[in-house]
């Protein structure tokens, strides 16, 4: 499953609306992924957290098609690892990004914030810039 499935956020969100004030909401967006082995067992299967740069490289160098989920509207691509073991790596990518970014903004949202603003990803900053003034604020 997606790190954070745009269709399971606006469930949240719409329930979230009617407890709290839009302007007192800042929807928080993943800056990451996870690689998770197959097959997949509640409470027995662990991801490995990923960058997003991280797992478009996985992809590349296992020769991994990057797969788009509509639903979810996130990025995913399946691989074997040098065991032969299956893993399937959710992240994502400036479609994904973009299309929580305007989610948020359709709610009336005040602003953004991501977990882990420390992995570098220039496909967030390019969307974030497109829709935005950003300016820096230093008092």
């Amino acid at each position: 499953m997606a790190v954070a499935p745009i269709n399971k956020v606006k469930e949240v969100l719409d329930y979230a609306i009617t407890v709290i004030p839009n302007n007192k909401i800042f929807m928080g967006i993943p800056n990451y992924g996870y690689d998770w082995t197959l097959p997949f067992e509640r409470g027995v299967t662990k991801a490995k957290s990923i960058g997003n740069v991280e797992a478009v490289n996985l992809a590349r160098e296992r020769g991994a098609e990057i797969l788009f989920d509509e639903v979810s509207q996130a990025p995913y691509f399946y691989y074997y690892d040098d065991n032969g073991l299956e893993h399937v790596v959710w992240f994502e990518d400036a479609r994904s990004i973009y299309t929580k970014v305007t989610t948020a903004f359709n709610y009336g949202f005040p602003g953004i914030s991501y977990w882990n603003i420390m992995k570098y990803f220039p496909q967030n900053w390019l969307v974030v810039s497109q829709l935005f003034d950003i300016y820096k604020i230093t008092d």
